[in-house]
Order: structure tokens, then sequence, then C-alpha cells
């Protein structure tokens, strides 16, 4: 390489890196935002839920994950499984240089992609709070990072079949989003509604969480994390164009977060005549879900509106998933999966190069796979082991059963 080369690829894995540290950093931001709006008396379990699943994800990844992700062959179906009879794994790669050589170290490509299975992982975790056996959840997330979400990665980033077709999501409101929210609403419909939800009359009962001022930090660290999320996946910003694509997917991501809170905003005081602070936090998430899939070709009042749609669905999404009984105690499965479908089909119109039917076929081979898959595992664990604690734990909070400890001790009522 000549110094001018040098310098492109050592500012291109530069920045690879730190924003892959931005999306790291959002598995502080789901753990707060869960911690927020959970019970206290669940969040020790919730927090340890998310250490572990993000160190589940990252050694998962590296062992088979990323390796069934992007060493198979173009445009096929079957992910290649090499790694079984000791194949090496291309997470080793050190790029040497020379003509052909990519813009920056694989090495650095990894830890972006780890952080993203981390990502996809961390939305499953509030969907099924305060009722689910930590062990159980851990299992899932083994097999989910190992395997069920390398799949559909090699299907779509990794250039299988769906790339083919030409699927196009930029940075993963289907592929990370969609299917973190397939896997949660599988393991939502095994385990079943928190007891005291649901009236048998057909009520719905608020369960309130615990500590809005942590779920609103939550928020805000997502919202700083995703500019690594949506910006890292320009891949490079060495040169003019790709700068200038940085700066509009950064400009383009915020913009979209502002108008899905002000969407959510506005429609939660038309209805329910309150301005609602947890959806606002949903809506902020949704907007930023909702420009995932392409948050390089709209204009930024274009991106607002994206995100501001987001919003409206999310709260709709929210109460609907409500009435028909299905507890998502952070709303997860709207935000990231509802949402995600959105954010898929909103590609086309703003990007020239993305087709309706494209688009379709991803989510429903997406969806399909990591749902079916997910239900699966769900059902393996609960014959094995059980999914969900007692009745007598799940009212006493999980933190005591299943990590020996309160997250808030000087404020539980001795017997």
């Amino acid at each position: 390489m000549n110094e001018l080369a040098d310098l492109s690829y050592a500012l291109d894995t530069f920045y690879f890196l730190i924003c892959g540290v931005l999306v790291m950093w959002m598995a502080a931001g789901f753990s707060m935002l869960e911690a927020g709006l959970v019970r206290s008396k669940n969040t020790a379990e919730i927090l340890t839920k998310n250490i572990a699943l993000f160190a589940i994800a990252c050694t998962m990844y590296l062992l088979v994950g990323y390796y069934i992700m992007y060493s198979s062959s173009a445009g096929g179906f079957l992910p290649n499984l090499g790694f079984l009879i000791g194949t090496e794994n291309s997470v080793d790669a050190v790029t040497a240089g020379g003509d052909d050589a990519p813009y920056y170290s694989m090495r650095s490509d990894f830890f972006f992609q780890v952080v993203f299975v981390a990502t996809a992982m961390s939305i499953v975790s509030g969907a099924v709070a305060e009722r689910m056996k930590l062990w159980a959840f851990l299992a899932f997330a083994v097999v989910m990072t190992a395997f069920i979400y390398p799949v559909s990665g090699y299907w779509t980033w990794g250039g299988g079949w769906l790339s083919e077709v030409g699927y196009s999501d930029y940075a993963g409101s289907g592929i990370v989003h969609l299917a973190g929210a397939a896997a949660a609403l599988a393991g939502v419909l095994v385990l079943g509604p928190r007891k005291g939800k649901y009236g048998k009359d057909g009520s719905i009962h608020a369960i309130p969480g615990a500590n809005m001022p942590l779920a609103t930090l939550g928020t805000f660290i997502l919202w700083m994390g995703w500019f690594g999320f949506n910006g890292g996946s320009e891949l490079k910003m060495s040169d003019i164009s790709s700068a200038n694509n940085v700066a509009q997917v950064f400009v383009n991501t915020n913009a979209a977060a502002a108008g899905g809170v002000l969407a959510a905003l506005i429609l939660a005081k038309l209805w329910f005549r309150k301005a609602d602070l947890t959806m606002a936090l949903n809506g902020a998430l949704a907007g930023l879900v909702a420009i995932t899939a392409d948050p390089l070709s709209p204009s930024a009042l274009g991106a607002a509106v994206i995100g501001a749609v987001g919003g409206v669905i999310v709260v709709a999404s929210i109460v609907t998933l409500d009435k028909l009984k299905l507890d998502d105690p952070v709303g997860a499965i709207s935000v990231h999966g509802v949402v995600g479908i959105w954010g898929v089909l909103a590609v086309p119109l703003t990007n020239g190069d993305a087709s309706f039917g494209a688009q379709l076929i991803g989510i429903v081979g997406i969806f399909g796979w990591v749902f079916v898959a997910s239900l699966v595992v769900w059902l393996v664990l609960k014959a094995i082991m059980g999914i969900r604690v007692s009745e007598e734990e799940e009212y006493e909070g999980v933190d005591i059963a299943e990590c020996g400890l309160e997250a808030y001790p000087e404020f539980s009522v001795k017997k």
C-alpha cells in the first residue's frame, strides 16, 4: 500500500471500531431501559440477563456464528457448517494489504458484527421479563446467537438467497430488529403473560415500571449508540463520498428518532388524554428502528416522516398486543418487530434500487425462520428444564429466586 492507502485503511478501521464501541454501549441502554420498565423486585435479574447475554453473544459468535454468517457460498440457502470439522474460523483473518484488500481490518468487521448479534438478543430479554427462568433464557441465547441469527444473517448480509433476490436492509431493521422481535414473540407465546396482567373478564391491568428516570436514560443511551449502529453500516468514511454519506446517515437517524418521539407523544395525548412518557420513549426507539433499513436515501425531512410513522405505529401496536393478551413489559415486539416491518417496507419509497416484492420476501423469510426456529427451541427448553418461574417466585420477585439479591434492598419490607 502507498501512504495514502495506509492512512485510509487505518482511518476506516478506526471508524469501524469506534462505531462498534457505540453499538456495544447500546447494551447499557437496553439494560437501563429494561431495568426502568420492570418492577423493582425484578431489577437485578434483568440486569444479570443483559450482561450475561452480551457475554454469551460475543462468545458464541466468535466460536461459530461469524463463520456461519460469512463463510458460506453466495446465493445459497444452507449455511457452511465447516466449523464442525475444524475448518479455520475467518474471524482470525487479518488483512495483509494488496490491491484486492478490503478497506478495513477483518477483525474490525468481526467486532462490529458481534455487537449487532448482541443487540438482536437484547430485544428478547425485555419481552420475557419478570417471569422467565434465568438459565432457560441464557440457554436460548446460546442457540440464538450461535445459529438462528447467523443463518438469516448469511441469507442477507452474508450474500445468501435473500441478498440475491434484492432484499435491501442498510443497517438491519429486518435483519437485526425483526429477528430479535420474532424470537421474543415465540418466547412470549410459550411463556404466557405475567400473573395479574389480564383479568378473567378480559380487562387489562397496567403493571408500571419502577424507575422512569432509568428508562429515560436507557433510551438516550440507545439513541446515542444508534449513530454507531447506522453510521458504521456505511463501512468506511475515508473518501469524500463516504464521509458525506456518514453525515447524511447521522442526520437522518437523529431526525427519525425525533419524529418518532413527537408522533407517539401527540397520539398518546389524543388517545389517552395524557402525555405518556413510556409511549414517548418507545416512539424514539420506533423512529430509530424505522430508519435503520435505509438511513441514507431519504432527505432529513423524509427521515423525520418515516420515524413519525413508526411512532404512530408503535403506540397502536402496543395497545393492540395488550388486547391480544400478548404480555410484553417493555414493548419490544412492537418497537422492533412491527415497526421493523414498516422500516423494511419504507425503503423503496426513497431508494429506487429496492422493490416492495423483494422487501416482502425478506420480511417473510427472516420472520418465518427466526420465529419457527425460536419456537422449537423454547418448546424444547420448556420440556427439558421449564422456562417459567413458580407462581410464588413470580409474586416475590425473581431477584431473590434467581440471583439471591435485590437491586434495592433498603426499600424491601422484611418479614
